[in-house]
């Protein structure tokens, strides 16, 4: 099935994402239910208690899709990354110091971008993440991305994201993701 109608985009500082949390929870526990994520209602739950508190952070910034009738339908998140960042050392094979360096500033780290299953491939995603990324003062954005996600992975190739490595994020438990960069400059 195939939505159709005017989807607004909507751009959110820390506050209002927090605000509207419950619409983040519902994309995000639709999307991840989906192979190849396979997230559990225990997912959600740990995912989103996280999120108050990545909301707070320094230049946090999300994007939010709705349908005219105020349905959420996609979304996306994050913030810069900090000098005490542990992304970086979450890679299976280390990267060049000069790659890794963080001063909260210079690297976006995208949290999280989905659209839910009946708004997809309606350019959607691409413009949560235009929405997200303008008037970026980061040099570059940095986000992991399940190799299993053919569409995600091949819609972040196309923006210009590239593969630095490989990673298991939240622990040595997770499936490994594609670690990718796009440079901003």
């Amino acid at each position: 099935m195939t939505q159709q109608g005017t989807i607004a985009v909507e751009r959110m500082d820390g506050s209002a994402a927090v605000q509207a949390q419950e619409a983040f929870r519902l994309i995000y526990a639709e999307a991840f239910a989906e192979p190849p994520y396979n997230e559990t209602e225990d997912d959600v739950v740990a995912a989103f208690r996280r999120f108050p508190p990545q909301a707070r952070e320094h230049a946090f910034r999300a994007a939010l899709a709705r349908t005219e009738e105020g349905e959420p339908v996609g979304m996306a998140y994050g913030h810069p990354l900090g000098p005490d960042s542990g992304w970086w050392d979450e890679l299976t094979v280390p990267v060049p110091a000069d790659m890794r360096r963080e001063d909260g500033h210079r690297t976006f780290g995208l949290m999280e971008l989905a659209v839910r299953g009946p708004w997809r491939g309606q350019g959607i995603a691409r413009r949560l993440h235009e929405t997200l990324l303008e008037s970026m003062q980061a040099e570059r954005v940095l986000l992991n991305v399940h190799p299993g996600s053919r569409a995600a992975s091949s819609a972040y190739r196309t923006w210009g994201y590239r593969k630095v490595g490989e990673a298991r994020p939240w622990g040595t438990g997770a499936d490994l993701h594609d670690v990718m960069l796009l440079d901003l400059r």
